[in-house]
């Protein structure tokens, strides 16, 4: 590196900023909550119903959402107040969350509600998602705009190794019905900091709902560059989710384990996330996107097999970790050149396609392999999952190379 090359940011640089530093800090509370919930509502499915099928939708149940409302999520985050849009998904959330509490805490909770209360939830995440993305730039400058992402993965992944092994401990000892009514609790911090957040901003452009649709689609579809990461997210998003959706399963006939078990083995992801995107940034810089996303999914394939495998607990919590990494390692790399691509009049939109796109594809996958679960054994529907995750990471790079470092990128 010269002496006039400007040295690359710290992994830390966007805790300058105090706006993101509360944000961050906040998000990280509601998604320890979120998680926590997350293991409830699998673990309690467990218990109300045999079919893999059912257990698999608990995840699929909050994707779902994503696939079908994410487009006009886009449309409302670049045409609304995004500040004014998260306020109102989060507070839909938790005004869900305290129903899940409710109806659990009575007993009158069934597979079907579950499945009902998990979308709702997830119709809130797909309403927050795109204004959530969009509004990354307005808490940091456009250099740390990557550091940022990376710091938004930590914070969701330190939930998910805390969250779920928490959950599990407090799921045994008081049921699940504690474990949602602290979820609802946690979406006030977040609240409370985005009502006293006021960034200076223009206010949006608004145009019809779905003429505003359109032009976020044709933006995706005649980039050549934003195409090709759009189809290294769906490619991605099938197979990998067969892990995390066919988990509780696994713990219950498998290793015969309880929720501490389960809660175990998601730490075990979230750990592994948290590393890689700790060094992420500084490796992609290094090796360049494309190589990222195909070895991550080699790696990410190559976990699931002691998965299916083997029923020695030790070893499948080896398995996760190295999961994890390879999960946020794809997801960050995807998610930071969606952004450096998209203009920030249409970043809602774009990036609302991105989600629609990969989380739609997970919500498919797991209600894809949980049926697989169910006709065939776990062990197959594992197996299938690692065998095209292993073919599309040899396959998809020839058709579909992620963009070079400068190629369509839109900020500096």
């Amino acid at each position: 590196m010269s002496p006039d090359t400007p040295s690359p940011p710290s992994a830390l640089a966007p805790f300058r900023y105090p706006a993101f530093r509360a944000i961050w800090i906040a998000n990280l509370a509601s998604n320890m909550g979120s998680m926590i919930q997350s293991v409830g509502a699998a673990w309690l499915m467990t218990e109300l119903t045999k079919s893999h099928l059912l257990i698999a939708l608990v995840q699929a149940g909050a994707t779902i959402p994503i696939l079908m409302l994410g487009v006009f999520a886009g449309a409302i985050a670049d045409n609304y107040d995004r500040r004014r849009v998260m306020l109102a998904a989060q507070t839909g959330m938790l005004i869900v969350s305290a129903a899940l509490t409710i109806t659990t805490w009575i007993g009158a909770i069934t597979p079907l509600l579950l499945l009902f209360f998990t979308l709702a939830v997830g119709c809130g995440t797909a309403l927050n998602g795109p204004a959530w993305q969009a509004s990354v730039r307005l808490q940091v400058g456009p250099r740390d705009l990557p550091q940022a992402i990376a710091l938004n993965s930590i914070a969701f992944n330190l939930a998910r190794s805390a969250g779920p092994a928490l959950g599990g401990l407090l799921i045994s000892i008081t049921g699940p019905a504690p474990a949602f009514a602290l979820n609802a609790v946690s979406y006030l911090a977040l609240i409370v900091v985005l009502l006293r957040w006021h960034p200076e901003v223009d206010p949006p452009k608004r145009t019809p709902m779905l003429a505003a649709i359109a032009t976020g689609i044709r933006f995706c579809v005649q980039s050549d560059p934003v195409r090709r990461i759009l189809i290294r997210g769906f490619v991605f998003g099938i197979p990998a989710i067969a892990f995390q959706a066919l988990l509780p399963s696994l713990v219950r006939d498998r290793l015969h384990g309880t929720e501490t078990t389960y809660g175990l083995c998601l730490a075990a992801f979230g750990t592994g996330s948290i590393i890689a995107a700790l060094f992420v940034g500084s490796i992609r810089r290094r090796w360049g996107s494309d190589r990222i996303v195909s070895v991550a999914s080699l790696v990410y394939a190559a976990s699931m097999l002691p998965v299916a495998l083997t029923q020695h607990l030790p070893t499948i919590l080896v398995a996760a970790f190295v999961a994890g990494m390879a999960w946020v390692s794809t997801l960050t790399t995807l998610n930071v050149a969606m952004q450096l691509r998209s203009p920030e009049a249409i970043l809602g939109r774009c990036m609302a396609i991105y989600q629609a796109v990969t989380f739609g594809a997970m919500a498919v996958g797991a209600w894809l392999f949980g049926m697989a679960a169910d006709l065939a054994t776990l062990a197959a529907a594992i197996l299938g999952a690692a065998g095209w995750l292993t073919l599309s990471a040899i396959v998809v790079p020839m058709l579909a190379p992620m963009p070079a470092r400068d190629e369509g990128r839109i900020m500096p």
